[in-house]
């Protein structure tokens, strides 16, 4: 699960960390509920992705197609970030980072690194080193970029996307795997799931929740997008052979039962690509926020672009009563549909803020509450 880690008092960052290029960004076109506001906490790193937090504050971004893995550091501890530094390079798409217990994970396609005590490692000054934790998973490229993280359970969560646009291909493809604590087996803890790119665990059930991208070319408004629930271990959700519950395949539908697979939560919307999902659990936020987000890094697939926003499920339960914007705006009312950033990735402050990575930008925003 995602930590909050050690920092606090986080305010917009200075100096090394953020250049130029950040005051280019037209932040004042994003739209936040009154009382919030947004800045740039680091900029200039390439395709931002996941991000992880460590005990003494360091902010590690995993990226897809740049290929690194960056690590920013408030080194005279006054709050700010002004370290940066590539602390990896020349990697296979290594998109997921994930902390726990003074290690940090990082995913690549068909691996996870191990770096033993990062931060001391990062202070020493010394050549990093790491071990395998994962290794042998595929090596396909397409949905093959990984979202990671630690349940609390204590076992490391993996995804393998469909290779594919539609097709059904063996096990591990379109699975979620829950690796044992030492990195040596697995299970496959979630079926039939396309291509999740972000998932979190529910604050009170324990029960994971995680989003699904929906197959392509099948027109502007299907299928829509997915918010799944895993309720027992072993689940099927459907893909290839349903989408968002109810839209049977025309390839491998044929012959199949709705019934026999499990139905989101939530249809989101229609190409909307869902990439992180977070259950806000800090203190600064007022409690008509302390729900689910989830980002929707933006349709490709659709001649009207959607998504490029950040949104807020409210819950009851199980059930999802209401689904509205948080922040939008990244994406221009224009005749092309353009647009200036995608969203990534929440990594939550130790002060209630959050961190908000953005791939196409190539920077990090400070969500924060401000009061009215």
């Amino acid at each position: 699960m995602r930590g909050y880690g050690a920092m606090t008092g986080l305010v917009m960052a200075a100096g090394v960390a953020v250049g130029a290029g950040a005051a280019e960004l037209p932040l004042q076109q994003l739209n936040l509920p009154d009382g919030f506001a947004i800045e740039v906490y680091v900029d200039d790193v390439p395709n931002a992705r996941q991000m992880a937090l460590g005990d003494k504050g360091t902010l590690f971004i995993g990226t897809r197609s740049a290929g690194e893995v960056y690590a920013i550091s408030d080194s005279d501890g006054d709050g700010r970030p002004d370290t940066k530094r590539v602390m990896a390079t020349g990697l296979t798409m290594p998109s997921g980072v994930a902390y726990r217990d003074g290690d940090l994970y990082v995913a690549q396609i068909s691996s996870v690194r191990r770096y033993a005590d990062i931060e001391a490692q990062l202070a020493s000054g010394k050549e990093l080193a790491y071990t395998q934790f994962v290794d042998g998973l595929p090596t396909a490229k397409r949905h093959g970029w990984k979202f990671i993280d630690f349940g609390p359970d204590g076992h490391l969560y993996v995804p393998v996307g469909a290779p594919c646009n539609i097709c059904d291909e063996p096990e591990p493809y379109a699975t979620i795997l829950r690796y044992a604590e030492d990195g040596q087996s697995y299970e496959v803890y979630a079926r039939g799931v396309r291509n999740t790119v972000g998932f979190d665990w529910h604050p009170g059930s324990g029960e994971l929740w995680f989003g699904d991208n929906g197959r392509d070319m099948m027109g502007d408004e299907v299928p829509y997008c997915e918010l799944n629930r895993v309720s027992e271990p072993g689940e099927h959700f459907g893909y290839p052979y349903f989408h968002a519950g109810d839209v049977r395949d025309p390839e491998f539908g044929e012959g199949r039962n709705p019934a026999d697979y499990t139905a989101p939560v939530l249809k989101l919307g229609p190409h909307v690509a869902p990439l992180t999902v977070h259950f806000y659990e800090g203190a600064s936020f007022p409690a008509a926020y302390r729900h689910l987000f989830i980002v929707e890094h933006g349709s490709w697939n659709r001649s009207e672009k959607i998504g490029y926003r950040v949104k807020m499920a409210v819950l009851q339960g199980n059930e999802v009563v209401a689904y509205r914007p948080f922040i939008d705006g990244w994406l221009n009312n224009d005749e092309d549909d353009s647009y200036w950033g995608r969203p990534v990735d929440l990594q939550p402050l130790a002060d209630g803020s959050l961190l908000l990575s953005d791939d196409y930008a190539g920077v990090v925003y400070r969500v924060s509450y401000v009061g009215l």
